[in-house]
């Protein structure tokens, strides 16, 4: 019998945890879990504190309260090298006078250090993260060149260039189209079939979110819901999250728009 979410090992575990800016809490009494092999999804508006919940659990941040458990250790070097990271990426980034190979080798400093000199082996991983996310044939291309699309995958291979457990995404489907939204989603589904990958992913979108994820935590500064997606659309926890004036618009993949793919993806 097919083991059940809830069955699986926890490898991140937010303990009642606090984290205060200028006087002012941005987390408050924050209990949550990721499980193996889960594609966790954290929503809220702009300012619920998504986005220092990461920093949190990768001990980026150190709460003022509460514990973080990061594969059943205290957040640091030795429990970051698990995880992969992918924080919002800016425009000045995506110009960046790169080629997608060397996007890709940065995500390799994390286990060398970040002064010594990819050899073989570190470009040989590298190239097989980017034949995992279908972006071999770019490989020499500059980085700025790329779409939108193909500009996320080359930062999903970074990011999996570690080898990490887990990976964490702050909002991943920022400056990229529908179509290259939903691909980047089954991508990050077949990554978690097919290896195991697990995932904690921050939006905005709800309505992306619920459509891909396995478990949905709501976030506005506490978390207001932690659980299966198909329930955390009710109007009492969507008000409490997002305001009484929140509209939602869930987008449906079976739109021709999801079933069309641009040519140069």
């Amino acid at each position: 019998m097919e083991e059940t979410i809830m069955e699986k090992p926890v490898i991140v575990e937010l303990s009642d945890v606090w984290v205060g800016y200028d006087g002012k809490w941005v987390l408050k009494s924050i209990f949550l879990d990721c499980r193996a092999g889960e594609i966790l999804g954290i929503v809220g508006p702009n300012g619920a504190g998504k986005s220092t919940l990461l920093k949190v659990i990768l001990g980026l941040i150190r709460p003022d309260r509460g514990t973080v458990a990061l594969f059943g250790k205290k957040p640091g070097r030795e429990a970051r090298l698990e995880a992969g990271y992918l924080p919002q990426i800016s425009h000045a980034e995506r110009a960046f006078p790169v080629t997608a190979l060397d996007v890709v080798l940065m995500g390799v400093y994390n286990r060398t250090g970040l002064f010594r000199r990819p050899g073989l082996k570190e470009k040989e991983t590298a190239m097989e993260m980017l034949v995992c996310v279908n972006m071999a044939e770019h490989a020499g291309k500059p980085f700025g060149s790329l779409s939108g699309g193909q500009q996320q995958r080359i930062h999903i291979a970074r990011a999996l260039a570690s080898k990490p457990k887990l990976l964490l995404l702050d909002e991943p489907s920022t400056g990229v189209d529908s179509v290259a939204q939903e691909d980047f989603y089954v991508l990050l589904a077949n990554l978690r079939d097919e290896k195991g990958l697990s995932a904690i992913m921050v939006s905005h979108d709800i309505g992306v979110i619920t459509s891909h994820a396995d478990r949905v935590a709501c976030i506005n500064i506490e978390v207001h819901y932690h659980g299966g997606p198909e329930l955390c659309l009710s109007p009492e926890i969507m008000e409490k999250v997002f305001g009484k004036d929140l509209k939602i618009m869930v987008h449906d993949s079976r739109c021709a728009t999801c079933n069309k793919r641009h040519i140069n993806d």
